[in-house]
């Protein structure tokens, strides 16, 4: 997706100097018609592809970290040594490629087969993975990647299975993307690692003594290990009309489709909500030519997540695009042809999206007997920082999992792709043994026409914000601190101090933290 970066830098099957190689930074090259990135690390050297499999960003860019090079646009996190897409939203490796040095130079070698996955002697019996969104799909993935040969089963609600959920109100939405990119994988590559993915039955019970789950055919089927990546529900607002059939969520691929076959012939969609999912959404149907208004009970759009300021920048952003704006209202009747406010004004529209958050889908764990969090947490399974329910043999990832926030000890219920996406593959390794805490720095993006928000860490509460740089130059990076300390930094414009942040936040060094932000005011 997004297509092969342009090809820049040397033509490394013809060598470059080993003293203009930059220490510890990608540097950007070429071979055989494909980008490729070095990196030079004392007598060490490694060449790798130089393009990101997530969305094909330019790696070049990136950062090295440890032993990871990490994409500069969505901060996926590969192996050097292995390619191994050790963290999403990439789940595809890059090559890794030998290198020969002779005469001062570096040269391109071969590309290096994929190292053999190690067998794990203890790993579970097999393996059902309950929800086929980003945390299924990645653990399911990572098992097989990491040498796990027993059965697993992937089990969705819906064909075709699990999909670029982001991109349903991004560019799929705006029209600028084809429903090809919007699968993660398809059913034949499931096939080609011996994964059963199956939709259309869903799960209905959980019976965790006999470790066995129940589905909607009345079909049975027993479980080693389990995990619950249910995920969310988009919620309905409890209103007159809210059940139109012009009355859409934007949770899946039928609700994209069926928004995009009413974009069609729509001249105004009125969007309740001025959420991130509301306001992508608003982007995308102004992209179709429709009359937007957005309609939310905030003062400023987003100002709970990121502050008055980006708030603000955002809302000016819609407004320059022809979006309408109706603040501090709530609706409080749809009819055929419009959405009444409780004001009493009404606002016409042949499209109505609503946007105003998510519930986690608990019913099943709750059949299980799993402890679940409570409502002051943001609800959810119960995890621990493995991942763990209090069931030994359940995990849960994703949207449903609630977890220890490694930074902060708090527990917290984080709604990004990224996120679930990385959670799915630290469950799978730690079915295998493998454990170790899931402490990922979160990371989300949102993008509103052309201009694209980076958000690295956690802050749900926040006593102080600082905005360096220029927002309305659309360069800028907004800090957000309690007690003095950073939570959370979003970038605009800033992708390369987006993961400085990210890596001095894993390594919970808040001296260097400090050094990182003070670099680029």
């Amino acid at each position: 997706m997004g297509g092969e970066a342009t090809l820049s830098g040397p033509d490394l099957s013809l060598g470059v100097a080993l003293d203009e190689l930059p220490e510890g930074k990608p540097f950007g090259a070429h071979a055989d018609g494909q980008s490729v990135v070095v990196v030079k690390r004392g007598a060490s050297l490694r060449v790798v592809g130089g393009t990101c499999t997530h969305y094909g960003a330019p790696l070049a860019d990136g950062l090295v970290v440890g032993d990871t090079l990490r994409c500069p646009w969505h901060h996926a996190c590969f192996d050097l040594e292995t390619g191994e897409a050790k963290g999403g939203p990439a789940l595809s490796p890059i090559a890794c490629h030998d290198v020969i040095v002779r005469d001062g130079k570096a040269f391109i070698g071969p590309k290096k087969d994929a190292p053999q996955a190690s067998k794990h002697a203890s790993a579970p019996a097999s393996v059902v993975v309950v929800g086929a969104g980003p945390a299924g799909a990645a653990a399911a993935l990572q098992l097989r990647t990491r040498g796990y040969s027993g059965p697993i089963t992937l089990i969705g609600d819906e064909a075709p299975g699990p999909v670029d959920r982001p991109n349903l109100s991004k560019d799929y939405l705006a029209g600028t993307a084809p429903e090809e990119w919007i699968a993660l994988r398809d059913a034949d590559f499931y096939a080609g690692i011996d994964v059963s993915l199956s939709t259309g039955d869903p799960v209905v019970a959980i019976d965790a003594a006999a470790r066995t789950l129940t589905r909607a055919s009345g079909a049975s089927l027993a479980y080693g290990a389990l995990l619950l990546a249910t995920g969310a529900e988009a919620i309905r607002l409890p209103i007159p009309g809210a059940d139109l059939p012009h009355v859409h969520t934007l949770r899946s691929l039928a609700d994209a489709r069926a928004i995009i076959e009413l974009a069609g012939h729509a001249k105004r969609a009125v969007v309740i909500g001025s959420s991130f999912i509301g306001l992508e959404a608003a982007a995308s149907l102004r992209a179709r030519g429709l009359e937007v208004a957005v309609v939310g009970r905030d003062e400023v759009p987003l100002a709970n997540v990121l502050g008055p300021e980006l708030g603000h920048f955002v809302q000016k952003l819609h407004e320059s695009k022809g979006v309408a704006f109706h603040l501090r209202a709530s609706p409080r009747a749809i009819t055929a042809s419009s959405v009444e406010l409780e004001d009493g004004s009404k606002l016409e529209a042949e499209l109505v999206v609503m946007g105003v958050g998510v519930r986690p889908r608990t019913a099943l764990a709750e059949s299980a007997g799993v402890t679940l969090a409570g409502r002051a947490n943001g609800g959810g399974i119960l995890v621990d920082a493995s991942l763990r329910s209090s069931d030994s043999a359940i995990w849960a990832a994703g949207d449903v999992a609630c977890h220890p926030d490694p930074r902060t000890g708090d527990l917290v219920r984080i709604e990004h792709f990224a996120v679930a996406e990385r959670q799915g593959q630290a469950a799978a390794r730690a079915m295998l043994g493998q454990s170790g805490s899931y402490d990922d720095v979160p990371f989300f993006w949102s993008q509103h026409y052309d201009v694209s928000i980076s958000y690295v860490g956690h802050a749900t509460r926040w006593d102080a914000i600082e905005v360096r740089g220029d927002l309305a130059a659309r360069d800028a990076a907004i800090v957000y601190r309690k007690a003095g300390r950073v939570l959370a930094v979003a970038t605009v414009g800033r992708d390369a101090l987006s993961l400085e942040v990210e890596a001095a936040l894993e390594d919970g060094d808040d001296d260097a933290l400090e050094k990182v932000l003070a670099a680029r005011q």
